[in-house]
């Protein structure tokens, strides 16, 4: 029975089925990852990537984070690629319970999933760190150098989780809670290397843990199936 053949058959007896996905997702979509041959972390930048997107650097070198952050992360003009497509698809259907998403690009909303948990925040959500007052993806994109709030002048942030930033407690929370009452846990498209967010499958106790991902991980041996393929091409063919 090839791995296609046994992945649809433990779709259709599961019910509860979550999925816990990286930055992998969404490559298909033209958004670069972080780790591979062709990510963030192995090109040439005046500071590391993992500077430039920490806490820090933020506060202290906010124009030169903006100017990465605009190039490099923004990503407005996505679109979601067929894994965000048949995720979306198995909510409606009454067969997802939940995304847990580690990216900040917002397709799998744009495909239609309603029920995304997003451990490192989103793009498409900014506020003023003065007052809170909230902005679009839009109003940060358009501005030269650093966003001020219009109400009081304050700096605007992204609300994403930035290196050396606490994930947010209730999101992580009814994360664990979503993994342990899954019947079927599907990860897909991330290396598993960055906590707390890769320790949550720790939390799955079913007989179903799907691992898709090209490259291995520490979770490899855990998996009762394995599909070393792009997730893309794993989720147009069931």
């Amino acid at each position: 029975m090839d791995e296609m053949k046994i992945f649809r058959n433990m779709l259709d007896k599961s019910s509860r089925i979550v999925f816990f996905g990286g930055a992998g997702v969404s490559t298909e979509s033209g958004i670069p990852d972080f780790r591979s041959a062709d990510g963030l972390y192995n090109q040439t930048y005046r500071y590391p990537p993992e500077v430039i997107l920490s806490h820090d650097f933020f506060m202290s070198h906010t124009e030169e984070f903006y100017e990465f952050y605009r190039a490099k992360m923004l990503a407005a003009d996505a679109k979601p690629n067929a894994a965000h497509k048949k995720l979306a698809e198995l909510e409606q259907i009454g067969k997802l319970t939940a995304v847990i998403t580690q990216n900040i690009d917002g397709l799998h909303q744009k495909a239609g999933s309603n029920h995304v948990l997003e451990l490192h925040g989103s793009v498409y959500r900014n506020f003023c760190m003065d007052c809170g007052e909230k902005y679009s993806i839009e109003e940060v994109a358009k501005v030269k150098g650093v966003p001020h709030c219009r109400k009081c002048n304050g700096i605007i942030k992204p609300d994403v989780v930035l290196y050396g930033e606490a994930l947010n407690a209730e999101t992580i929370e009814e994360a664990v809670q979503k993994i342990a009452e899954a019947d079927m846990l599907i990860v897909g498209g991330t290396s598993l290397d960055v906590y707390p967010a890769a320790g949550l499958i720790d939390y799955y106790t079913g007989e179903r843990l799907v691992l898709i991902n090209q490259s291995p991980t520490q979770y490899d041996k855990k998996a009762d199936l394995l599909i070393k393929e792009k997730i893309g091409t794993v989720f147009s063919a069931i």
